[in-house]
């Protein structure tokens, strides 16, 4: 049905031995087997070339969690396109962004937005709005054929299969470009290193609009022939509930600790489990031993990003140190380098450089920038500051781009500046990220106002203008006003000192 080099082969193997397997348990809703997923997305590839996608096309998805949204991403992947999920929370001036930098030719998204998104894409284009609700209506499953006859189209290892968008250096977003190859490749691996088999039943809590959802937890499952709890959100009460007959949680910190607040957490709830999985932001070390102590379990923390999937693991077997992400993967080469590019001593700070085949492609129509994070020999300069210690063990210690992570979302300071700066009463900002015991980091901003501006009135008006053009993630915490910003002797402003004079604000 597929060709050697293609993402569905791997993807698709279980859905061939044992078709009538449960893939996903859905609460209020029928379970979904692996035949009937890998039989909706074929139906799914047929509606998506019947609307025009060729091979190579991107198809923009913007819509709620759900199992025909899944199907969508193996539909358009079999049909030779180019997945392009979308987080739900962005806003029509963020979309407009995506879509006109990546002209998909087909965009799908909740059918409550119809009418907002379809205006949005670039002008001279033929794109087809197509809708997908979390309930599985719309207009796409509308236009889905009675039964399933798709042969895959052939893809190379090197064809890419998504593009996700990540931030970028000056504000602006940047679509990593990962392949069959990439993803196949990374998927297998942690399906292995995690023990992953048909036996297991992950709760999958997590989006499916980013990496950790998308490529980590549900590739992982499809790859072993696991089931899933499939919720549609994290809900404490609900993961609790799927514990005794689970045996493995994928999650980010802030899981962790909000789980950790529910008295009902125990020894004995979680006797059933035999793997924890925290990633996309640092857990604090605290959160490792409160959850050691009420649960019995160590929680495996591992280090990716969305240009490399997964490029480290605590081990499966062996020691898992809290506060660090542990050694690297099998297939993975890590370094850690100074500004020259020479590596530094076991002990000493540099930034992380990682090879192999989960290193992505490249920035979507972005050479010069593909050109400056990724080497000709295929080092991708992550930006990630990092220490190793004499067992090999990674501690990441910052960030060399000031890029904050909240709730295990990235967030880019110079977006959120932008729009203050360009307020009323607004003489310049700077946006930081401050620990914070439920999300990891929370986004604050540092505002200088003119000096017959009004507070109240500005801070009213910052408000106002972030709500309406960000995500609610990326909106800050806190406002906080001061006279000036402190500055180098060069005139850059120093964070590193507006992050010490806040640190703690949370604690």
């Amino acid at each position: 049905m597929y060709d050697q080099n293609h993402l569905l082969t791997r993807l698709a193997r279980h859905a061939a031995l044992t078709p009538d397997h449960l893939f996903a348990e859905r609460p209020g809703r029928a379970g979904v087997s692996y035949g009937g997923l890998f039989d909706l997305a074929e139906r799914i590839a047929t509606a998506l070339t019947d609307a025009g996608l060729t091979p190579g096309d991107r198809v923009a998805v913007q819509v709620e969690k759900s199992t025909e949204a899944i199907a969508l991403y193996l539909g358009t992947v079999m049909a030779g396109g180019i997945f392009l999920p979308l987080n739900t929370a962005y806003t029509g001036p963020e979309v407009a962004y995506f879509l006109n930098d990546a002209t998909p030719r087909i965009v799908v998204c909740d059918p409550a937005r119809r009418d907002e998104i379809a205006p949005l894409s670039p002008a001279g284009t033929q794109t087809t709005t197509l809708t997908l609700a979390e309930d599985g209506s719309g207009t796409l499953m509308d236009a889905l054929p009675a039964q399933a006859d798709f042969a895959a189209v052939p893809r190379d290892a090197d064809d890419l299969a998504a593009i996700l968008y990540t931030s970028g250096t000056t504000g602006r977003s940047k679509g990593a470009m990962l392949s069959h190859a990439n993803l196949a490749s990374n998927s297998e691996m942690l399906r292995d290193y995690w023990r992953f088999d048909r036996e297991d039943v992950l709760i999958h809590a997590l989006p499916i609009f980013h990496t950790h959802g998308l490529f980590v937890a549900t590739n992982v499952a499809l790859l072993s022939g696991a089931s899933t709890v499939f919720l549609p959100r994290f809900d404490p009460r609900a993961i609790l509930r799927a514990m005794p007959r689970a045996t493995a949680l994928m999650g980010v910190p802030t899981f962790y600790t909000r789980l950790l607040a529910e008295p009902d957490l125990t020894r004995d709830l979680a006797a059933n489990m035999r793997l924890f999985i925290s990633g996309s932001a640092p857990m604090l070390v605290d959160t490792h031993r409160q959850w050691q102590e009420r649960t019995g379990h160590t929680v495996l923390e591992r280090y990716g990003m969305t240009e490399t999937n997964m490029s480290t693991s605590n081990p499966y077997d062996h020691e898992r140190r809290p506060g660090t992400v542990g050694l690297p993967l099998p297939g993975v080469e890590l370094r850690i380098v100074d500004d020259t590019g020479a590596e530094v001593p076991d002990g000493d700070i540099g930034t992380i450089q990682v090879r192999g085949a989960n290193v992505f492609q490249g920035y979507w129509q972005m050479p010069e920038k593909t050109a400056e994070e990724l080497s000709p020999d295929g080092w991708f300069l992550t930006g990630d500051l990092a220490t190793r210690d004499t067992d090999g063990y990674i501690t990441i210690v910052g960030r060399a781009k000031d890029l904050i992570i909240t709730g295990g979302f990235n967030v880019y300071p110079k977006e959120i500046e932008s729009l203050i700066d360009d307020l009323p009463g607004v003489i310049e900002s700077a946006v930081i990220g401050i620990p914070h015991p439920d999300f990891g980091e929370a986004v604050v901003a540092i505002v200088v106002p003119e000096g017959d501006a009004n507070p109240p009135e500005t801070e009213a008006a910052i408000w106002a203008a972030l709500a309406q053009n960000l995500a609610r993630f990326k909106q800050p915490k806190r406002i906080i006003f001061a006279p000036d910003l402190p500055r180098n002797t060069m005139g850059k402003v120093q964070k590193n000192a507006l992050r010490d004079t806040h640190d703690g604000m949370f604690f």
